[in-house]
């Protein structure tokens, strides 16, 4: 392995982040030369001062650097730095890449990368649609790049498992903190087929902060980013202001419009992002990103079949049979969040018969219930 500690040193100086590190870099090239440099050439640099010249100039190291640059070691995780072949030639396009990054597999550098983030607490709806969308992407040679957290995100990354795809996972936590914890082995599954990547230390927690940091990298690192589920005020929706900031594309699923889970991906369909229907309305905004000839010539899988939309995939779940109270609860259903309110209304039982039966149905594993009192058939892909 090359030498790292020029560049965690440089990190490392009070008051360079990762816009002046790009700047300096693009400059001279490397962060020895930095050190080397005259004071002279280092104020030339905008944002440097007289009192970070001083900084370069001391070259310490902080102790809890070196303590990170010795885990990395023991650990034998990779770093992959700006000047590497390795590094996404995607994320050096945008004005603040991390200088290096900390990888966890087997990064690459493929340019066909697709982001998909959404909800944390998705719908049965929303995670069956990220399944497919990704399992066919990965078919056409697509890298599906998510943050690994709950509902949407893991939906993103397991689907590109199945399909035996790569995957990316950009965590807001050091690569030893793996957050959520729950997803620790799906980290594991990840590298085996991708990368789990990082650009904070490896023992930095999952605080609140780094997660509108670390979207950047999501949406840096992609040609495009998809939105499936998304609240008013979701965290995804930084990633989409964040990709249109960097000139990238942004796309939205559109969901059911009695649901607050849709306002968010309505509102980016009416500010102009590309609304997905199929895989296909992806690949063809991407094709003129894309230097392989066939990709439109692909047909995907499932496309133009209505009878394999996951919305129509509940006539399959239908249990043999049902008494026929419960057979009128579940046809009352759907793969999209039904309140349970509405559920009065459409069978006309008394509320709290409904909601006995709507539990039997969820221990029985045939219905989802989310917070809210909503209530849909139970997807298994």
């Amino acid at each position: 392995m090359k030498n790292l500690l020029p560049w965690f040193a440089l990190k490392g100086v009070c008051g360079i982040g990762n816009y002046i590190f790009k700047r300096l870099f693009d400059r001279f090239g490397a962060p020895e030369l930095v050190f080397e440099a005259s004071q002279d050439d280092l104020l030339r640099i905008k944002g440097i001062t007289p009192r970070i010249v001083s900084a370069i100039n001391k070259r310490t190291i902080p102790e809890s650097v070196k303590k990170d640059f010795d885990l990395v070691m023991k650990k034998g995780y990779q770093i992959v730095t700006m000047s590497d072949p390795a590094y996404p030639s995607l994320l050096l396009q945008i004005p603040d890449p991390p200088p290096f990054l900390y990888v966890f597999g087997n990064l690459g550098n493929s340019i066909k990368n697709i982001a998909v983030v959404g909800s944390r607490n998705a719908t049965s709806y929303g995670i069956s649609i990220t399944k497919r969308l990704c399992e066919e992407l990965s078919a056409l040679d697509f890298t599906i790049v998510s943050g690994m957290a709950v509902g949407i995100d893991t939906a993103a990354h397991t689907g590109t498992l199945m399909a035996k795809g790569k995957t990316i996972a950009v965590l807001g936590s050091g690569l030893e903190k793996v957050y959520p914890h729950k997803n620790l082995k799906l980290s594991h599954k990840i590298a085996e087929q991708g990368a789990v990547i990082s650009e904070f230390p490896l023992l930095e927690k999952p605080e609140p902060h780094n997660f509108p940091i670390r979207n950047r990298i999501i949406s840096g690192i992609s040609l495009g980013t998809v939105i499936v589920e998304a609240t008013k005020k979701s965290g995804s929706l930084i990633t989409a202001r964040l990709a249109s900031e960097q000139g990238r594309e942004v796309f939205a699923v559109p969901g059911n419009i009695n649901s607050f889970k849709s306002i968010g991906t309505h509102g980016l369909i009416k500010q102009g992002a590309k609304l997905v229907e199929n895989t296909q309305d992806i690949v063809e905004e991407l094709s003129h990103y894309l230097t392989t000839t066939n990709v439109l010539n692909n047909k995907v899988k499932h496309e133009d079949k209505p009878e394999d939309k996951p919305e129509d995939k509940t006539d399959k779940l239908k249990p043999p049979s049902l008494p026929l109270e419960e057979k009128l609860v579940f046809d009352a259903l759907d793969s999209y969040p039904v309140h349970i309110d509405d559920l009065v209304q459409k069978t006309s039982m008394k509320p709290g018969k409904l909601s006995g039966i709507l539990l039997k149905l969820e221990l029985e594993g045939i219905v989802h219930q989310a917070p809210g009192k909503l209530f849909s058939v139970e997807i298994n892909e």
